[in-house]
């Protein structure tokens, strides 16, 4: 008989462990190594059994154990002791307070999803994982930031695999109190519920249920409510389980029931309004037309004003590279949803063509998610170098005429929170060695203060843990929990060989199975009888999505060959829990997507920091930050007729280079130490520690998006939205008049035939502005280095020029400029718009360029 709900009943604490309730509702518990290690005391056998989550373990522990623990002194001076470290974290001034100059006030982030804990499966990957260390480094930092996401009562699927090697999935329902989440409650105690109004006379209620990850709430809608229909109870039911119209009822959720929930939350707490709104992903990009609507209805603002406004205090960033990972709707089913009362006062049809594919080769009758957080936000970024560039060229078409290096979306390079990722025992050796467990300051290359022999003797110990935890996970799938595992389980993997991972998301891009290439020479590497290779592999399949779960199924086979079993392992399930073991225990981190698919990829970097080298295809951050000492590049070949060639040119360096230059590294001893691996490992630890982190990410966001978003929102709000109005008239001023904006000619002097480094460039422009003044634009010298084809590098200079008189319609713009650049030298001269409210000098996409 099936219970058709549960949910948990904690005991009753002693006074002496109240505090336990408080840290166990602090999600602070999963990247602090003491208050982990204090819940995982009271019972180390169910701790493991329930998660390793504190919320569960004060329902499961029962009264009389907790009694007993009352009556421990040494147990309750303990509690006393984590109950103040975490007040004196949750209220010290950390690197933000610190932090000179206007800065925001609080920013808001939204992100369909959030990994925080294994426990609170409430993402499915890279981009979830990325959602929850931001929240946990700017918890760390003291960053007034608020998280908004939706909370699904099935999280993500849990993966099994069957005997035919095919994945299964599963849903087992969360119950939010169990898991340490507090219900939003108004001051009369009532829970409170966000409504949309909806087509055909439905209406959407959820309930938010609040999860403070150290100093950051995270707020999670919840449409499991008293208040819903059956059909709108479902819309939260679980992470991406639906498309089409479910999908957007979720991100209608997400971004018009989110900024109506960190209204409410405000409220209750008398935090300030949020004067930067964050969206990670286009999935929230509602969020922009519900504030909009707000600017409209209840102060007074036209829709471009408005659209100004909101606009100076938006982040958005792009996670994809791939077309195909953007969010599409029908241009109808947006009209019908607009048309139903949802966003008051806002005028549709200009709403509906922020997000229209307008562009030659687009589809006109499609919605584009990432086409409207781009349009909605001011400042955008992609989430490595390598990215940033690509994602300039994906949507360079939104700013025509402009070249796709000056696109106005810049990179913010993504990082792990150390913390959550570091192994406890290396923490262990960082706080012996340091004084603390943080990554960014030390110095692992320094011999005397960490010995070869004790580095090696951690990494050991850690591969030893990931041995036996695959054996124990092998052991359940292969059993079902019904008989005794066979015996070939015990012999699964070897803590002395050379211990490649993979774990990832399975789209086909990121190419689960190019290891599968050449089967035998994969199967002489790992059963190679002097110097073996073993590999451990985790993944999941979208639901729907076929071609990846028949990657697995592919590779699941290969592993259960008794030639090669044992020495690669499929290991199902792959979430935060397994990846904790995965990524210390391994030597290797193996990458490689088809470049330049891979927007990050930051399980090279959660790997890194534990002491692992990344073997990758330069893609993502391995791109900018590969430097010869801390791993292998994999080349790409990027000449390959097809794809099938390609894959085979790519599969044989990956062979050559484990063959021939990871194993006799990895492999050749001093006393039994790998000394010249282990000089690449601190080489490793020490520089990527500096640059891999989600504290550097996020200070990099404070400065260089957060601070001038909310600059220019203050500035645009302020004296009654005079600037919102100023540069809404100046848009559509020069927009209206651009058509007719032109150079007349352009002429130069003070040149001769043969011009030499010194000499002096006379520049002078006739412009014809149409009646917009010289105020209104910038008209630029654009100069530099050209290539054969009289193209301008790309690292150009652009010098400004000055305006003069104007006679019969046409300014004089006027520079002298001494040439420093040797070589073939060539200049353009442009005119664009120009306002100090401006992010970018090619913003509004208007670009004039002599002919």
């Amino acid at each position: 008989m099936k219970a058709i709900r549960t949910f948990t009943v904690r005991p009753v604490l002693a006074d002496s462990l109240a505090p336990l309730d408080r840290l166990a509702s602090n999600w602070r518990w999963s990247w602090s190594r003491a208050t982990h290690a204090l819940f995982a005391s009271m019972d180390p056998r169910l701790w493991d059994e329930i998660g390793a989550n504190p919320a569960r373990m004060l329902g499961a522990l029962g009264q009389d154990r907790l009694d007993e623990l009352a009556r421990d002194e040494e147990f309750v001076a303990r509690v006393r002791d984590e109950d103040e470290r975490l007040t004196a974290y949750l209220t010290g001034d950390r690197w933000f307070q610190r932090l000179e100059g206007d800065k925001p006030a609080h920013i808001a982030y939204f992100s369909p999803e959030f990994g925080v804990d294994g426990s609170l499966p409430q993402y499915s990957g890279g981009l979830g994982i990325l959602a929850g260390d931001h929240l946990k480094s700017a918890s760390d930092l003291g960053v007034p930031l608020t998280g908004v996401g939706l909370f699904y009562r099935a999280g993500y699927f849990r993966q099994s695999i069957g005997d035919d090697g095919w994945q299964r999935e599963a849903y087992p329902l969360l119950d939010p109190y169990g898991l340490g989440l507090t219900l939003l409650r108004d001051r009369e105690g009532a829970p409170v519920e966000i409504a949309l109004d909806l087509p055909a006379d439905r209406r959407l209620h959820a309930r938010v249920w609040v999860a403070d990850i150290g100093r950051i709430p995270l707020l999670l809608l919840d449409s499991e409510t008293p208040s819903n229909t059956d059909e709108m109870r479902r819309v939260t039911d679980r992470l991406y389980g639906g498309g089409g119209e479910h999908r957007l009822l979720q991100e209608l959720l997400l971004g018009v029931g989110g900024v109506r929930a960190v209204r409410a939350w405000s409220e209750l707490t008398g935090r300030p309004a949020p004067d930067v709104y964050h969206t990670n992903e286009g999935h929230a990009g509602f969020q922009g037309l519900e504030r909009m609507s707000e600017l409209i209805t209840h102060d007074g603002l036209d829709f471009d004003v408005a659209l100004a406004q909101v606009r100076a205090g938006t982040v958005f960033t792009t996670h994809t590279p791939v077309p195909a990972g953007i969010d599409r709707f029908p241009r109808e089913l947006i009209a019908d949803y607009l048309a139903s009362g949802l966003f008051q006062n806002l005028d549709a049809a200009r709403a509906i063509a922020l997000g229209l594919e307008t562009w030659q080769g687009g589809d006109q009758g499609v919605f584009n998610m990432a086409v409207l957080g781009l349009h909605l936000g001011q400042h955008a970024n992609g989430v490595s170098m390598l990215h940033g560039e690509v994602s300039r060229g994906m949507f360079g078409m939104l700013w025509p005429g402009v070249d796709s290096d000056e696109v106005p979306i810049t990179s913010i390079t993504n990082g792990v929170h150390a913390p959550t990722w570091v192994h406890p025992a290396l923490k262990a050796v960082s706080e012996r060695a340091w004084g603390d467990a943080h990554t960014d300051t030390h110095d692992w290359t320094d011999h005397s203060v960490v010995t070869d022999a004790e580095l090696w003797g951690v990494r050991q110990q850690m591969k030893g843990e990931l041995v036996a935890e695959a054996r124990r996970r092998v052991a359940a799938s292969v059993t079902n929990g019904s008989s005794r595992a066979p015996s070939w389980v015990e012999d699964l993997l070897d803590p002395e060989v050379l211990t490649i991972g993979f774990a990832r998301r399975v789209p086909t891009y990121k190419r689960l199975t190019l290891m599968l290439r050449d089967p035998e020479r994969l199967t002489k590497l790992l059963t190679d009888p002097e110097r073996p290779v073993q590999i451990v592999i985790g993944g999941k399949s979208h639901p729907a999505d076929d071609s990846g779960k028949i990657l697995i199924q592919q590779l699941v086979r290969f592993s259960r060959d008794p030639k090669v079993r044992g020495r690669i392992v499929f290991l199902p399930d792959y979430d935060i829990t397994l990846a904790k073991d995965l990524y210390p225990g391994c030597d290797v981190w193996l990458n490689n997507p088809l470049r330049p698919l891979e927007a990050c990829g930051t399980s090279g970097m959660k790997a890194a920091l534990n002491g692992a080298l990344n073997l990758s295809i330069l893609d993502g951050w391995w791109d900018e930050w590969f430097d010869g000492q801390n791993g292998w590049a994999i080349p790409s070949a990027d000449t390959a007729s097809n794809d099938e060639e390609r894959d085979d040119a790519e599969a044989a360096a990956l062979y050559d280079l484990i063959e021939h230059q990871l194993v006799p590294r990895f492999y050749d001893r001093d006393g039994g130490i790998p000394t010249a691996w282990l000089r690449m490992v601190r080489h490793t630890m020490t520089d990527l520690g500096k640059k891999a982190t989600s504290d550097r990410m996020v200070r990099d966001y404070v400065e260089r998006l957060y601070v001038p978003a909310a600059r220019n929102d203050v500035a645009l709000r302020a004296d009654d939205f005079a600037e919102a109005r100023a540069v809404a008239a100046f848009i559509a001023r020069v927009t209206q008049a651009w058509s007719r904006v032109s150079i007349a000619s352009v002429d130069s002097s003070g040149i001769p035939q043969q011009a030499q480094a010194g000499d002096t460039l006379e520049v002078r422009a006739d412009v014809r502005l149409d009646g917009l003044s010289p105020e209104d634009v910038a008209v630029e010298l654009i100069y530099g280095r050209t290539d054969e084809d009289d193209a301008l590098d790309r690292e150009h200079s652009v010098y400004r020029l000055t305006p003069g008189a104007g006679v019969d319609g046409v300014t004089t713009f006027t520079a002298t400029l001494p040439l420093t650049v040797t070589g073939t030298f060539g200049y353009t001269v442009r005119v664009r718009p120009a306002h100090p409210q401006l992010v970018s000098p090619v913003e509004l996409g208007l670009v004039t360029y002599a002919s």
